[in-house]
Parts: C-alpha cells; sequence; structure tokens
C-alpha cells in the first residue's frame, strides 16, 4: 500500500498545519511592513512595491524589522506600565460578577464587569499623565510605535509558547485538548479559557490589553497630527467613531464575553497574538494613514459621515442587546412591539445531558441570521473614508474584517447545524439570509 496520504489527508494536513504556519510566518513582518509604509511611505503600496522589488522582499524585510526587532527599551518601559495599569484595574476597581457560558466539559467562567470604569479610568490617567502632569508626551505612542510593535511580537510570540506548554502540562481547568500537533496547537491554542494567578488570559489579552490599547493608540496619532500640521475634521471623525466603538465594546463587555470568539476559540496565537499584536497594529492603520494626511472634509461632510457611523454603531448594540434581552426573559417579552418569533433548538452536552437555545427569528435577526456584522462593518467604513480614496492601505484593515466576519458567519454556522440538527435547518427556513437580506 502506498504510504502517500489520500486527497483528504492531504486537505486536513493543509488545514491544520500548513495554514496555520504560513498565518504565523506571514502575519508578523507584515505589520511591520503597514507601519513602515504608513509612516515612511506616504501610505502608498506602489512605493512598498517598488521598494520590495528593487531591494528584494527579504532584504526590505531585513532593514524595516531589523532596527526595532525585539523592541526598544522606551517601548518595553511603555508596555510594561500599561500592562500593570491594566492588570491592577482589572482586579481593583469594583464590578459586578458574570458567569459566561457553560464550557463543554461543565465549567462555568467567571468575570468581574468592570470593562466600562476601566476604560475611563484609562482615558483619565492618559489624560492627565501627558497634558496635566506631564509625565510622557501624548505623541509618545506614536513616535515609538515601531518599537512597540517589535516588542509586541516578541513577547506575544513567547507568551503564545508558554500558554501552549500551560495548556498542556498544566491547564487551569478540564477545558483543554491536543489536535495531536504541535503547530496547530500553537495557533489554535490548548485551552478555552486559561487563568494566571485569577487573571482571566483572553479576557486581559483581547479586552483590557488589545481593546484598551486600541483606544490609546489613536489618541496618540490624532495628537501626533495635532502637533504636526493641526487637527483635521476627518482625523476627528475618524477617532470619535473608533471611542464610539470601544466605548460601546466595554459598556456591554458581558455581551463580548458570551461571544463566539470567547466560547469556541482556545487561547493561543490566533486569539492572544492576534489581539495583542493585529489589533493595535492593524485596526489602528486608518488612523495612522491620517496622520500624515490631514484631510478636511468640511462641515457637511464630516458631519454626514459621523451621524452615519454613529447610527451604525448604536444599531450593532441594538442587535447583540436585542438578542441578549429576549434570553434573559426566556422568550416572555415584546420585540418591536410583537411577541418574538423563537426557535426552540434542542441540543445535547457532551455528557448526553439534553438542553434547549433559544433562536431568535425577528427584529434585528430576522433581517439576517447574522445581520449585527453589517452595521459593524459600515461603521468600520465611516472611521476608514475619512482617509478618502487615494490610496488602498487605509482600506485594509476593512478588507481583514469583511473576510473575518465572513469567516466567522461559516464557523459560527457550521457548529449550529451540527450542535442543533434540524431546528437549526428550520430557523434558515425562517430566516434565509445569512448576512446581506435579498443578496447572501
Amino acid at each position: 500500500m502506498s504510504s502517500q496520504p489520500s486527497s483528504l489527508s492531504r486537505v486536513q494536513w493543509i488545514k491544520r498545519v500548513l495554514g496555520p504556519l504560513l498565518l504565523i510566518t506571514i502575519c508578523p513582518p507584515l505589520i511591520m511592513l503597514v507601519w513602515y509604509t504608513n509612516v515612511h511611505l506616504d501610505g502608498s503600496i506602489e512605493k512598498l512595491g517598488s521598494l520590495l522589488s528593487a531591494d528584494g522582499i527579504f532584504s526590505t524585510i531585513y532593514r524595516i524589522w531589523s532596527p526595532v526587532f525585539f523592541g526598544t527599551a522606551k517601548a518595553w518601559k511603555i508596555l510594561t506600565v500599561f500592562a500593570a495599569v491594566e492588570l491592577f484595574l482589572m482586579k481593583a476597581l469594583p464590578g459586578k460578577k458574570i458567569s459566561g457560558p457553560v464550557t463543554p466539559k461543565g465549567n462555568v467562567p467567571i468575570y468581574k464587569a468592570n470593562g466600562i470604569s476601566a476604560f475611563i479610568c484609562t482615558l483619565v490617567l492618559f489624560y492627565l499623565g501627558s497634558t496635566h502632569f506631564h509625565f510622557f508626551s501624548p505623541t509618545t505612542i506614536y513616535d515609538n510605535f515601531g518599537g512597540i510593535l517589535g516588542a509586541l511580537n516578541i513577547f506575544s510570540l513567547l507568551f503564545c509558547v508558554f500558554l501552549y506548554f500551560k495548556g498542556r502540562y498544566k491547564p487551569s481547568s478540564s477545558d483543554s485538548r491536543t489536535t495531536g500537533d504541535a503547530i496547530s496547537d500553537y495557533f489554535w491554542g490548548m485551552e478555552l479559557y486559561p487563568r494566571l494567578f485569577g487573571w482571566d488570559v483572553k479576557m486581559f489579552s483581547s479586552c483590557r490589553f488589545g481593546i484598551m490599547g486600541w483606544a490609546l493608540i489613536i489618541l496618540s496619532f490624532a495628537y501626533k497630527q495635532n502637533q504636526l500640521y493641526g487637527i483635521s475634521d476627518a482625523m476627528l471623525v475618524s477617532v470619535t467613531l473608533q471611542l464610539l466603538y470601544i466605548t460601546k465594546f466595554f459598556w456591554a463587555e458581558n455581551i463580548y464575553l458570551r461571544s463566539m470568539d470567547i466560547m469556541y476559540d482556545r487561547a493561543g496565537f490566533c486569539v492572544c497574538w492576534g489581539a495583542m499584536v493585529w489589533l493595535p497594529a492593524i485596526y489602528t492603520s486608518p488612523t495612522l494613514f491620517l496622520v500624515n494626511h490631514p484631510n478636511h472634509l468640511g462641515t457637511i461632510v464630516a458631519s454626514a459621515i459621523l451621524i452615519a457611523g454613529t447610527v451604525c454603531i448604536f444599531i450593532n448594540y441594538l442587535a447583540d442587546k436585542q438578542r441578549q434581552y429576549v434570553r434573559s426573559k426566556n422568550g416572555e417579552c415584546t420585540i418591536w412591539k410583537k411577541k418574538p418569533d423563537l426557535i426552540f433548538a434542542n441540543y445535547k452536552t457532551e455528557w448526553g445531558e439534553e438542553k434547549q437555545s433559544l433562536l431568535l427569528a425577528s427584529g434585528w435577526w430576522g433581517i439576517s441570521r447574522h445581520f449585527h456584522y453589517l452595521p459593524e462593518m459600515l461603521g468600520a467604513f465611516c472611521w476608514s473614508v475619512p482617509a478618502l480614496f487615494n490610496y488602498y492601505l487605509p482600506y485594509f484593515y476593512l478588507t481583514f474584517l469583511f473576510l473575518l466576519l465572513l469567516d466567522r458567519s461559516f464557523r459560527h454556522e457550521k457548529r449550529c447545524a451540527i450542535k442543533y440538527g434540524s431546528d437549526w435547518d428550520k430557523y434558515c427556513e425562517r430566516v434565509p439570509f445569512r448576512l446581506i437580506p435579498f443578496v447572501y
């Protein structure tokens, strides 16, 4: 018999090993190219292409990355202080204890809901430290951003190695598993809810480091543009919408803690490196582009974009809140002044216990099965479009977000089809559109 793997085995190997290996290899240098292009090449991919063509891909990456590969002393100091403050706020600030969803092994993660107070404290501390007491310049994040990305990358790659061995040899709960392949386990993670000294790793890396850092980074970028050229209305619109989205996130952090990211995705490279490196580098890239492109939109255009973006973010919040509300009331409520249209989906847990979930098929969720992704993407478009359309790079984040949410919708539907079976088919008949009404 031939020792060659079957076609199915090759497909599984590509999906399990080759795909993650490529992403682990490609993503770290990519974030440095995005940073360098925005700061040193006028945000022009054409100029980056000319540079890569003239000097070669590896030589160019080495020249850009090597000065900040291990970060800088200033960058490490910034990150250490920031991480220490956020860890302290997670523990010190009061907050209601909330429970996450029951895990496949029957564990229930417990969190302290103090995200919005931590966010307000972080903004106040940044303002007082930079503007009132002058402990540091408000532009310090922009001025050291290359070194910060270098330090974040090294730390996060090593931290994911630590999480891999922790999950293998000393997991925090019984919700730890291995695929049997080290690369896949490193990329996807071993543990569902790892904790260190009482801190939840995924909550910290995603919420209190990645999202919280997003806010401070764009504020520093805005300060830098103001220092160089004076603040533009394009920058004000973009930063305002992002801060509104981040505020919405922390106001409803308990909803995120019951989302697909937390319920199913384990703590590995994809989640932790993604939150601690990719998010700060890519989610902030439209604002980084605007630093040296002080576009002036005018009152009417700026106001229209600001209003449209605000509406999108608010609808995104209402959609998430609506579903949580119906579940909290066990369907005994009204949606848009009508009794909610519900599918009672039955499923079995891993230990054979029969349970039931409520699938909402009316309100926002009667429009499409993943309706909340639509206003999220439109909101991101609104804070990217102040960069105008002369360059593609400000829309790289939007492109990534579209692919991310599309992939997430596929993965979610696959899980639901397996979990709920024929009840999921009924739900799909009731709500036929996956994302965009009458289109897809």
